[in-house]
């Protein structure tokens, strides 16, 4: 079964024909799906929309937050809730054309995909979201090794077992196709119809992308240095080390020349920048040293919580979870070792 994700903040006008569109795919695919659609907090009469879609068609889930808490959480919430073995996520605005759908299931039973993210190519957004968006994508790519044109695409489908090894917190949905990446599962793209808005405003302003450029640097820890962030942390603080501790023994040096040389009117040394400069890196280098061999000693300590692996299949040895043929030493209580009668006891206790 395919569960259909649609995060809603404040769409009212959109609802009723994207779930009449969907409703078309699916009839003319034959499609057995179910639709999660999440209210983010709206105040506009979304939740009341969507309850009458779910009280006429039972395939409708409705889950509604007290407040807005934002799009991961939204998507959190729906996955938890999703019964398909596959979960696709498109927005409430009507930009993401469902006649994509089947090409995405297409995608993905073809080329043996666990995610399939849309591409954007034609976008009919205004060039100040268009032009910071590319190089944002650029920057993803780069950075992860996860080569996708369009990180920033809602449109996206995932195999629902993703989501019992990636958590969704902060602004991190955007990021799934490098998490699960990172994780072994395969990542492909597809070129999607992209619409033009037709009800209401963007959600997303300027700081979208300095929310999502924090967020890539924590994704590039997170699936770079998790289990190992010395390798990060450690080199950083021995480059500001070793860059403070060559200029403090170039000043040093300088020093004894200036004691031994009076008459060359060296420059005193409480009037060279390099002083601080040196002294800081030294200092940054501890620092970055000693933050890392905390963030070592907490990934020992919670590093058993979570596998550093990803089981695709198994084949041969007993499943999990079966009966195990008992050990000779647990087949049962010994003779000596079976419990006494209270008749028994009293003999016992008499002798």
């Amino acid at each position: 079964m395919l569960s259909i994700v649609v995060p809603v903040y404040n769409e009212v006008e959109s609802l009723g024909e994207l779930y009449h569109e969907i409703d078309e795919v699916a009839s003319e695919h034959d499609l057995q799906l179910e639709i999660v659609f999440v209210d983010d907090g709206s105040s506009d009469g979304s939740w009341e929309a969507i309850a009458d879609l779910a009280a006429k068609d039972s395939r409708i889930q409705g889950i509604r937050f007290r407040r807005n808490f934002g799009k991961a959480a939204a998507l959190n919430a729906a996955f938890e809730s999703a019964r398909g073995e596959i979960v696709l996520t498109l927005d409430a605005d009507l930009q993401d054309d469902p006649h994509e759908i089947p090409r995405f299931l297409e995608q993905m039973e073809e080329h043996e995909l666990d995610v399939v993210s849309g591409w954007k190519k034609v976008r009919h957004d205004p060039w100040h979201k268009v032009g910071p968006s590319r190089i944002f994508n650029w920057l993803v790519s780069y950075l992860t090794g996860v080569k996708l044109h369009d990180h920033n695409c809602g449109f996206k489908s995932y195999r629902r077992e993703i989501f019992n090894e990636v958590r969704l917190y902060g602004e991190m949905h955007r990021f799934v196709p490098v998490l699960a990446s990172a994780r072994g599962w395969r990542v492909g793209e597809i070129i999607v119809n992209h619409r033009k808005r037709q009800y209401g405003s963007s959600k997303y302003g300027f700081r979208r992308f300095i929310k999502g450029f924090l967020d890539l640097l924590t994704v590039y820890f997170l699936t770079g240095f998790r289990q190992r962030p010395q390798h990060l942390l450690g080199t950083a603080g021995m480059i500001c080390f070793l860059i403070g501790g060559l200029g403090l023994t170039y000043l040093a040096a300088y020093w004894i020349v200036a004691q031994l040389a009076p008459e060359w009117n060296l420059t005193p040394l409480h009037q060279r920048p390099a002083v601080i400069y040196s002294m800081g890196a030294l200092l940054l280098g501890g620092q970055f040293m000693s933050i890392g061999f905390i963030a070592e000693l907490l990934t020992a300590y919670h590093g058993h919580r979570q596998d550093t692996f990803s089981i695709k299949d198994r084949t041969g040895g007993e499943p999990t979870g079966a009966s195990q043929p008992p050990r000779p030493d647990d087949a049962g209580p010994r003779p000596q070792d079976a419990p006494t009668t209270d008749a028994e006891h009293n003999n016992i206790t008499a002798q």
